[in-house]
């Protein structure tokens, strides 16, 4: 039996504890019978899993049971140590286990290492969190019940709340699965043909439908989210020119990215940026370096941050409500 099988078999199992042999030959690529062969070979190594008989058995693995991570490669169990998934991420795709196991694994594997010279573990050197920065826990959907959901490959009604909006509202996606980003996971669907990207924690409900989704002919999870990524973090057709104080520019570099175009002057108090945004109206996000900033150019985007300030001060010079 192949490791990367027998984690995997041992993932799904885990997730759902109970999936039918069907169900589990088509998402592994095998035959039935292979599954029946591997769900032996691990109730033989001692692994709590068996198959049930009759309408509603399938394979089962017992409440408890633990990843036995003993048939992993060192290369594979040091590949799951830096996947790059928080401890809330894991627990909520069901893989908590399954990386404490792994990592328990790597250190006993390397610890009976003999005749050569000791190495340190990738996890000791490389540490990766994807939580983004004052992220409050996101309430939401089940995300593995989401993602198991999506492997049927079928249509879903959705509740969904957009960001400006105070009520969700029902809409039938066409959906491609699931990507995290910078700590947020979205569902990557089609809405009416459109590409389309559905905040999980603004998702509170889902349902899977009878119908078969209707994806884009040629188009897959990949392709899908390469062109939203492009489409969203596009610099935008609008030229500001700003002084900024040379202090923030790393600042700026962060919060702008690579709507930042141009940088000149910058070993003075002050230097000069380019910045490209889709609309004059966006100029409010430079807003936040307050008196570190003066827009130049256009006209009408200095205009914007003059009625924009002025409105701010003086709801400022009122008293507070």
């Amino acid at each position: 039996m192949k490791a990367s099988r027998l984690l995997h078999l041992l993932l799904l199992l885990q997730a759902r504890r109970r999936i039918t042999t069907t169900e589990l030959a088509e998402r592994m690529e095998v035959s039935r019978r292979t599954v029946l062969r591997d769900v032996e070979a691990l109730s033989t190594a001692g692994v709590p899993v068996y198959a049930e008989r009759g309408r509603s058995g399938g394979i089962v693995l017992l409440p408890g049971a633990r990843l036995n991570a003993s048939h992993l490669e060192p290369r594979e169990l040091e590949a799951l140590s830096v996947l790059g998934l928080g401890g809330e991420q894991l627990e909520r795709l069901g893989l908590t286990t399954a990386h404490e196991t792994a990592a328990r694994k790597i250190a006993a594997r390397q610890a009976t290492t003999s005749g050569t010279q000791r190495v340190a573990r990738l996890a000791d050197v490389i540490l990766v969190d994807s939580a983004a920065w004052f992220a409050d826990p996101a309430a939401g959907v089940d995300i593995a019940d989401l993602a198991s959901a999506l492997r049927h490959g079928r249509r879903m009604r959705v509740e969904y709340r957009r960001s400006a909006e105070g009520r969700a509202t029902t809409r039938v996606v066409d959906p491609y699965g699931l990507v995290m980003k910078a700590g947020r996971w979205y569902l990557v669907a089609d809405d009416r043909s459109n590409g389309r990207l559905f905040a999980l924690e603004r998702l509170p409900a889902f349902e899977s439908l009878e119908t078969p989704a209707a994806l884009r002919p040629g188009q897959t999870l990949r392709t899908v989210w390469a062109a939203l990524k492009e489409r969203t973090e596009s610099p935008g057709q609008v030229s500001v020119t700003a002084r900024l104080r040379a202090s923030r520019l790393d600042l700026a570099r962060r919060i702008l990215g690579n709507r930042i175009q141009k940088v000149s002057g910058a070993e003075g108090e002050w230097c000069t940026v380019v910045v490209r945004y889709p609309d004059i109206e966006s100029v409010r996000q430079l807003l936040q370096f307050g008196d570190h900033i003066e827009v130049i150019t256009p006209q009408a985007a200095r205009a914007r941050i003059v009625r924009l300030a002025r409105d701010l001060a003086g709801r400022h010079e009122a008293p507070a409500r």
